[in-house]
This record gives structure tokens, sequence and C-alpha cells, in this order.
């Protein structure tokens, strides 16, 4: 008896290629060997990859809808048996753009969130050290001109013993039984082509320890403290992200570590607000400030400087400091500092303040304001 694949997908006979795509994908990634290992895994996987190799296509699809699961789909993923659509079935479809029958074929979008070596037949990643994610508050300052810190985290090293390898010194490896030593795991699809998949036993090193090293029990690394020094870039924005490459936790037997990513947080500076590359300021003038003109103190984030108000400045009038703002990330120079001055109206006025209000509001000829 067949193969029910889409009960193997658990989708229904209607669904469209783009729900195909969504439950394989699922599927996949839940019983992937390098996430789960056993042979009762590595079966299933097989087994969801045989549905959607038939299914993720709409020629196959058709094929397999008219004959049903009177056939043994399974035969052609073994590289012998017969033709699972009969000698009808046409496989021209299958060789275009693969090189012909027997060619190892990348799934592509479907398979790039497990296997990571590009092309097949490339370096498998498998067992390279998990990547690391820190948080780091900086001043506004350090965004503004960079500078450099020093980050002390718990993190897995390289075991110094058996210099990562795993392994008891003096000792030698053993060629996995599983793979043949390549570190992966060929399954031939439809007797057409073939996927691969990195080794379960082995994690795609193609050998397994023989003697487990004592001081780390075979992983390769430790876990220790250390202090890492990095440099935080001048123009750095809130909640962007500094990758320090092999900075991570160590892989395992060898592999590579992974990666540090620190994500920068920068803290607000008062009355200095970042939009872009500039930074906003708001200050306040008494309108006889602003009538007659005059002189303030505005906060720089080098310092302080001294900003002439001009007589009849209005309410909202912004001045541009020149140069006195975030360093640019990615070129030379820096943004500027925009003043807004906002104009202060008294709304209590004594008798006194009134009257000689009045007496200048007759002096401008004006109708009175009050």
């Amino acid at each position: 008896m067949g193969k029910d694949y889409y009960k193997i997908l658990g989708i229904d006979k209607g669904a469209s290629q783009e729900e195909i795509k969504k439950a394989f994908r699922k599927l996949a990634h839940q019983h992937h060997p390098d996430k789960n290992e056993g042979e009762e895994n590595a079966k299933k996987f097989k087994e969801i990859s045989e549905a959607y190799q038939v299914l993720g296509n709409k020629e196959r699809r058709q094929q397999y809808d008219q004959y049903g699961t009177t056939f043994d789909g399974a035969q052609g993923f073994g590289g012998g048996g017969q033709n699972p659509f009969g000698q009808g079935f046409d496989f021209s479809g299958f060789q275009q753009g693969f090189g012909g029958q027997g060619v190892d074929f990348d799934l592509g979008d479907i398979f790039s969130s497990f296997f990571t070596g590009g092309a097949p037949g490339g370096r498998s990643r498998s067992g390279r050290g998990s990547n690391i994610e820190v948080d780091l508050d900086i001043t506004l300052k350090d965004a503004v001109f960079g500078k450099s810190d020093t980050l002390s985290l718990r993190k897995q090293v390289q075991c110094e013993a058996c210099k990562g390898t795993g392994a008891d010194k003096g000792t030698s490896y053993d060629t996995c039984d599983t793979c043949s030593g390549t570190g992966k795991i060929a399954t031939t699809v439809l007797g057409t082509f073939r996927t691969q998949t990195v080794c379960p036993d082995c994690k795609g090193q193609g050998k397994k320890i023989k003697d487990k090293c004592g001081n780390c029990n075979g992983q390769g690394a430790d876990t220790e403290n250390v202090d890492i020094k990095i440099e935080i870039p001048a123009g750095i924005a809130d909640g962007q992200s500094i990758r320090i490459s092999g900075q991570g936790n160590a892989g395992k037997n060898g592999a590579p570590a992974g990666d540090l990513y620190v994500a920068v947080h920068v803290q607000e500076e008062e009355n200095l607000l970042r939009e872009g590359d500039d930074l906003i300021s708001e200050y306040e003038v008494p309108f006889t400030m602003a009538a007659l003109g005059g002189e303030i103190e505005v906060g720089t984030i080098e310092g302080k400087v001294k900003l002439k108000i001009p007589a009849g400045t209005p309410s909202g009038k912004k001045f541009i400091l020149r140069g006195k703002g975030v360093t640019h990330l990615r070129s030379r120079g820096r943004g500027d500092q925009i003043v807004i001055i906002n104009v202060n109206v008294p709304t209590k006025l004594s008798k006194k303040q009134k009257e000689l209000l009045k007496e200048l509001d007759k002096e401008f000829g004006k109708k009175s304001w009050f």
C-alpha cells in the first residue's frame, strides 16, 4: 500500500502550493537530524522530504492525485524499485536544471534553514559553536564619538587539554560507520536526484571520538569567564548590534566558534533628542528677549556654547549649530544640532506690568491686548 503524502504533511488534498510549502518547512524544521537525533526521527524526515518532492511539484502532484496511494512511493527513494508513477510518467522535468540523473542538488529556500554549507559537498557547519547575544548600555556621547570597551561574560572556550578535539591525549578517532566518514547521508529521491543531510551520528564530522577527553568529557570546550575588548563605532544608533566574529561559544570537537552579537542601547540625554545624525534641543526665552534680542547658553554634547538671539525672534525659530550633531557612521563629518526657540509669554501680570504693556501698546498704535 502506498503512502498518503497529504496525511504525512498534515494537509488537505485541496491545499495550495504555498500551504504545502509551509507545512513541509514546519515539519522539516521539527524533524531535521541536525536538531533531533535518532533513527526514527531520520526516518520521519526522509518521509516528509519524500512527500514534499511529490506534492511540492505541480506535475508530480497531478500524477500522484491520478494514481492515488495504489503505488509504493518509497520505492523511488531506494534507487531500485519500479517507477512509482508508471511507465507513462515523464521524468524529463526533474532533470532539467539539475544536470541529469543522479545529480546532487540544493532544495533552495526550503532547505536553507537546515543546510548551511551552500552547494552539496561543501563543508558542513554542524557542531559550530552557538552565538552569544549581550546588551550594552552606552551614553549618547559614546554613540557620537565612539569608544573602546571591555565586556565580561561567561562562555564556552576551547578545552586546553585536548585543544578542542574532544579526544583524550594520544588517542585517535574512528571513522563514522553511518556515513562512512563523509559527514553526510544521501537520500535518493524518486530514483532521479539526491538530497543530502548532515549525519545524525557524527554531526557532520565524519569521525567519532574513541576515548573522550577527561577534562571536557569529549565536548572540546570548557565554560570560563572571559574579558572581550570591543570597539564601539562613532555614530552607532540605539538598537543596532555589533557582530564580533568567532567570539561566541566554542564549537564541538574543533568546529568553529560562534559569533558575539552586542546589542547597543543608547541612554537618553537631557534636552538632546537624536533624529538621524542631528541633535534637537529646545529652549525658552522671555518675550522681551525675543523682541529686543539677547544671548542664551546652550548645552551641546561637547559642553556649553553661547547662542545669540536676534531681536524679533518668533516662537518656533530654529537655529543650526553646524557640526555639533552625531558622527556619520559610514562617512566623514557630523550632523548638526538644531536649537528650537520657544517664546515664553507670561500669563500672570501685576497691575504695574499691565499698565506698562498698555503704554507700550499705545506706542505701537495697535488694538489693545487687554
